[in-house]
């Protein structure tokens, strides 16, 4: 499949380079390309901004093993989206419900700050995934840099599709755009996003989830 994920990709050489040094540091770490999670199937799909140092980039898997995957699988486990409430190590035994989690970057960047250019030469990847998605579908974005890499994989102009937490935008192809403010350790510590707050961003997401079924 043309653009489909890989997990060799070194197109970005800031990016490249950063992994091999982290690796040197960390050797017990991935550090490469992190894949998408989840049910390959879904009707929803969860796009975050990269993976996190100690986090994905550690663990091989999005989300898991950091700060800003407590809050996310917590809710996800609420939902009915995952067998577990916790997403510590890539052999926990965790399974995701009609549900898969990518970023919009694939590499750890220095600083969580991916370049304008980093996240255009990626896009391929999370276009073809959101080819993938099943429809009618529901794609919730977790936070600015992710709605906008959406808009961009999409083909439809920025302007037209402003970020705001909880915003929502439907498409002619049947797929529904959620907004929220990133589940980061920042976010949630300074009550940007609440628990209160992401949780109403997933009961929408399970309410359109379940007309599309009907």
């Amino acid at each position: 499949m043309p653009n489909a994920f890989d997990p060799d990709c070194r197109e970005c050489p800031r990016l490249a380079a950063f992994l091999d040094a982290v690796k040197d540091k960390n050797c017990n770490y991935y550090c490469r390309p992190v894949p998408s999670f989840g049910d390959v199937l879904a009707n929803f799909l969860i796009v975050g901004l990269a993976p996190g140092m100690h986090g994905a980039n550690r663990t091989g898997r999005p989300f898991t093993g950091d700060y800003a995957g407590i809050l996310l699988y917590e809710v996800l486990y609420e939902f009915g989206f995952s067998n577990q409430v916790q997403s510590l190590d890539v052999n926990d035994d965790l399974q995701l419900r009609n549900c898969r989690i990518t970023n919009a970057v694939k590499c750890l960047p220095p600083k969580n700050k991916p370049l304008g250019a980093e996240i255009n030469t990626c896009n391929k990847y999370l276009t073809n995934e959101l080819r993938a998605l099943a429809s009618p579908g529901v794609i919730l974005a977790l936070g600015g840099i992710a709605h906008r890499a959406i808009i961009r994989a999409m083909s439809l102009k920025q302007v037209d599709y402003p970020f705001g937490h909880a915003a929502e935008y439907e498409f002619t192809s049947g797929i529904i755009l959620l907004d929220s403010y990133h589940c980061s350790r920042y976010n949630t510590n300074t009550g940007r996003l609440t628990g209160e707050m992401f949780r109403s961003v997933f009961s929408r997401a399970s309410e359109l989830l379940t007309q599309a079924a009907r």
